[in-house]
């Protein structure tokens, strides 16, 4: 019989998951979903925070577009190898390339209502929430003094949080039910 590995992440998601009975693999599926996407949101945010603190500082809608879509495109390579590689394993019935296809193409809808969603409200949102976070900033920077593109930034970091977690939900079902639809949707039965 053979062992299969497994990391402190598996054995938690794993107890958690049992406990939902024939739904346990789906549930098992969805909380490795939510890891590789925190990675992947991880790998966005910093992407983002990093080309605007460089190359694209958030002074027009278009640099901050340009800079969330980037963002975007490296999260999309994390997160298509965490899944097939961890989430759905079992998932061999299609060619990579077919399956990064497809799991761009929900990604790509994904991201349109995400860009159009920060392009929209990165402007208000840094307006309403700079205030509040300019005491918290100050704390931490003693020396802080809010710029032009303050707001900016403050609002695009907000709206590019806000959209993740609206997005999330598509990205799964999209990618659950047609990149990765060749996956048993309840735990098989054990063969012995």
């Amino acid at each position: 019989m053979q062992r299969t590995r497994r990391n402190p992440v598996d054995r938690l998601i794993l107890s958690i998951a049992g406990r939902f009975g024939s739904k346990a693999k789906e549930v098992e599926r969805f909380l490795k979903f939510v890891v590789v996407g925190s990675i992947g949101f991880v790998v966005d945010l910093g992407t983002l925070v990093t080309l605007q603190a460089t190359v694209l500082p958030p002074v027009n809608t278009a640099n901050v577009a340009i800079a969330a879509t980037l963002a975007f495109c490296a999260a999309i390579l994390s997160n298509f190898i965490w899944n097939r590689f961890w989430t759905y394993p079992d998932s061999r019935s299609r060619s990579v390339p077919r399956q990064l296809a497809q799991f761009a193409f929900v990604s790509v809808v994904g991201w349109l209502g995400r860009t159009a969603w920060i392009s929209v409200m990165y402007a208000p949102l840094g307006d309403l929430l700079l205030p509040l976070a300019l005491p918290l900033i100050q704390a931490v920077n003693p020396s802080y003094t809010a710029g032009t593109v303050s707001a900016g930034r403050v609002g695009s970091v907000a709206a590019q949080i806000i959209g993740v977690g609206l997005i999330m939900f598509w990205n799964f079902f999209a990618n659950r039910y047609w990149t990765y639809s060749d996956v048993d949707l309840v735990d098989a039965p054990p063969r012995g």
